[in-house]
């Protein structure tokens, strides 16, 4: 069942991207990611409420309360750096970057969570590892002719925050259920989003926001929504080091959409990217 919800993760997650890209080209990043979680909240409080769980927060022990917050923390800031490197930089380029976080999730899995870390665990880390220096050394290069390309910083930023928020998320559900912390993660998310920008003072740019701008962000918070219920009911009952790599697929989707949506042009060096994250995943689902 994991592995199915896990699936089910990283096509929700894929098509968050491509429809963020699409709601977000002309309004500032951090603003549009603030919209978004509203309708993601609204999506987790809805579930919480049908399955009848909302209740349980009166019961919910210090230690849970503190690591599900500690993990909306960290996934805004995930989101912060997300969503500005998509809005400069081209999301066939980025997602893989982001995606690498897989990496750094399964390391601390093993090191914090003591899960068991087998010949083709290690191996497809390896490979996912030299994938991403393919990707990330060539845009390197290209910085020079390109100054503005410092998506590169933010989709490093992104992945490693994101590593972060899958372990501490695990802690914190140990004794939860998966769909009232991710309700109680994306409060904290809310709250983290909105206070940005209103310190950024980008709050008058909501008036800018078109019909067409609010039906994409809408349907990519949904998207969203979707992926991180499946997602975290996922890791609640399996390993995160099985279940993250699986929902890193949404690499491959994420880049075949954005080909035929988005007529976005990968180059060599990202196909050979994004080849080789991808059987280095395949490898760590084995």
């Amino acid at each position: 069942m994991s592995i199915i919800l896990a699936l089910l993760a990283a096509l929700f997650a894929a098509m968050t991207s491509i429809l963020a890209k699409l709601g977000i080209e002309r309004i500032n990043s951090n603003v549009a990611t603030a919209v978004r979680t509203i309708v993601v909240v609204v999506m987790a409080f809805a579930i919480a409420v049908f399955t009848g769980q909302l209740s349980g927060m009166a019961v919910i022990s210090g230690k849970a309360y503190l690591f599900l917050i500690l993990s909306g923390l960290t996934t805004g800031l995930s989101w912060l750096c997300y969503f500005k490197a998509i809005k400069i930089g081209d999301v066939s380029k980025v997602v893989p970057i982001d995606k690498s976080s897989v990496v750094m999730t399964i390391l601390l899995s093993f090191v914090i969570l003591g899960e068991k870390a087998t010949p083709l665990v290690i191996t497809g880390c390896a490979v996912i590892t030299i994938g991403t220096f393919i990707l990330i050394g060539k845009v390197k290069k290209e910085k020079i002719k390109q100054p503005s390309q410092s998506y590169l910083f933010l989709a490093i930023l992104s992945a490693v925050f994101a590593a972060l928020t899958s372990i501490l998320a695990k802690i914190g559900i140990e004794e939860v259920d998966s769909n009232l912390a991710t309700f109680i993660r994306t409060v904290v998310i809310l709250i983290f989003a909105w206070g940005i920008v209103f310190a950024q003072g980008n709050q008058k740019e909501i008036r800018r926001i078109n019909k067409k701008e609010y039906v994409f962000l809408t349907l990519s918070g949904v998207a969203t929504g979707l992926s991180w219920l499946c997602y975290f009911g996922a890791i609640s009952i399996g390993n995160v080091s099985v279940v993250a790599p699986i929902d890193k697929f949404s690499v491959v989707i994420t880049m075949v959409l954005s080909l035929v949506l988005l007529k976005e042009k990968p180059a060599k060096h990202t196909i050979l990217g994004g080849v080789l994250i991808t059987l280095g995943t395949i490898l760590l689902i084995l």
